[in-house]
């Protein structure tokens, strides 16, 4: 997220303010979504830059009554913010949601239902780890309402697995998997590539093992190095760029013969599968983020409004039962805009309607003229019968083409 302009952050939403008119003029509100954020695991894997905490004695320590009602207290300071509007989709991220007991997530659930209008086929995913303790609530999650599961596999190796810092292993991934199918016929997988010391033979084996359960989603993530991980302290050896464009082309070639589309970077879904909830977040819609380190976009009429809750569990848990959840709040600047939509949409293969960049911003098409030209002009970019989308080249060299986009004084 581009960094919010700094001021105090409020601990009440000032409504009325957001109502009146602004410098944006939206022609419709988004759909709205809600992520809920889960913030422990049982161990921090070395790659991962979320806000992700080992927790303090183990699982049983984790204070899951007391975050669940932090969480209440968090929506309901949130609630004047979206007042009659309906929820698209829920998200339960992490950290490691499958850790909360399988009653904590029907009180969670049933909470939320009594306070937001829900569509009725609302998208409600949770994302789980293979382990065994998680896997045998997976019938729980369903009668609670998930009705999509993601499963955090990231590899069928256990030398990769073991390298990753994954918990749980070869055996225990195809259990979960295996549980899973019983329950969901909506479910994700997530894998990785480009493994520290991974072959191309190593990698094309777990992604044909992967396609034997016939997931309706995959995503297929390359590793990279992020900041402020064990990682980026410590980097393995990782194959080069020519061999993960190797990977990736492989990838592309295997998962289109089987029947899945590439509709986005990282994502692959059987027709009709792909995921909403991510969707929205491609098209620049809205989305009220709760839960320790969540992030919130949120529209009205005149002006968009983005906020992060405060990151450390404890911390959060304290803010939100006080009524002061948010780290930062702030309205996006008017000329952030047109890079904020495109660094989003631009990610989506098929691109995004000319029309949505109005109806989501708020501003003309004049604002994107420009850096359309030049993205047009070094192949990186394409408008065929009114959608913008980015070119072969520009999935290559996606990085360069957003960048074309930024507003000058952040060049």
């Amino acid at each position: 997220m581009i960094p919010l302009q700094s001021q105090p952050a409020p601990t009440v939403p000032d409504v009325a303010h957001l109502l009146r008119p602004g410098t944006l003029r939206l022609p419709a509100l988004p759909p709205l979504a809600l992520y809920v954020h889960f913030p422990w695991c049982v161990r921090k894997c070395p790659y991962c830059d979320f806000n992700s905490h080992e927790a303090a004695g183990g699982v049983a320590a984790i204070p899951e009554a007391r975050y669940l009602d932090a969480l209440r207290a968090d929506l309901d300071a949130a609630l004047p913010l979206i007042w009659g509007r309906r929820i698209v989709s829920i998200f339960f991220g992490g950290g490691t949601p499958s850790l909360i007991s399988a009653a904590g997530l029907d009180r969670l659930l049933s909470e939320l239902r009594a306070r937001l209008p829900l569509e009725p086929s609302c998208e409600i995913t949770l994302e789980a780890n293979p382990g065994t303790f998680e896997a045998a609530k997976f019938g729980s999650f369903r009668e609670a309402g998930v009705n999509r599961l993601s499963i955090g596999v990231q590899s069928f190796s256990d030398e990769q697995l073991h390298r990753l810092g994954r918990v749980h292993d070869r055996a225990q991934a195809v259990a979960a998997i295996e549980a899973a199918q019983r329950d969901f016929d909506n479910l994700n997988l997530d894998l990785m590539y480009a493994l520290p010391g991974q072959s191309m033979d190593e990698m094309c084996a777990d992604i044909d093992f992967a396609l034997q359960f016939a997931p309706p989603h995959l995503s297929l993530y390359q590793l990279t190095l992020e900041p402020n991980t064990v990682f980026a302290k410590y980097p393995p050896q990782l194959p080069d760029e020519d061999a993960a464009a190797a990977m990736h082309e492989w990838i592309e070639e295997r998962m289109t013969g089987a029947g899945y589309e590439h509709y986005e970077v990282s994502a692959y879904a059987r027709p009709g599968r792909m995921c909403r909830h991510n969707l929205n977040y491609w098209q620049f819609g809205d989305y009220l983020g709760i839960g320790a380190g969540a992030h919130s976009k949120i529209s009205f009429p005149g002006r968009i409004l983005r906020q992060a809750r405060l990151r450390q569990p404890a911390g959060y848990i304290e803010g939100a039962l006080r009524g002061a959840p948010l780290a930062e709040s702030a309205e996006v600047r008017r000329g952030d805009l047109a890079f904020e939509f495109m660094l989003n949409g631009l990610r989506l293969n098929a691109g995004v309607p000319v029309r949505l960049f109005t109806e989501r911003t708020g501003l003309p098409m004049s604002a994107l003229e420009p850096a359309l030209q030049k993205a047009e002009e070094r192949g990186l970019l394409q408008t065929v019968i009114e959608r913008i989308a980015p070119t072969d080249l520009g999935r290559r060299f996606l990085s360069d083409l957003q960048s074309l986009f930024l507003p000058l004084h952040r060049k």
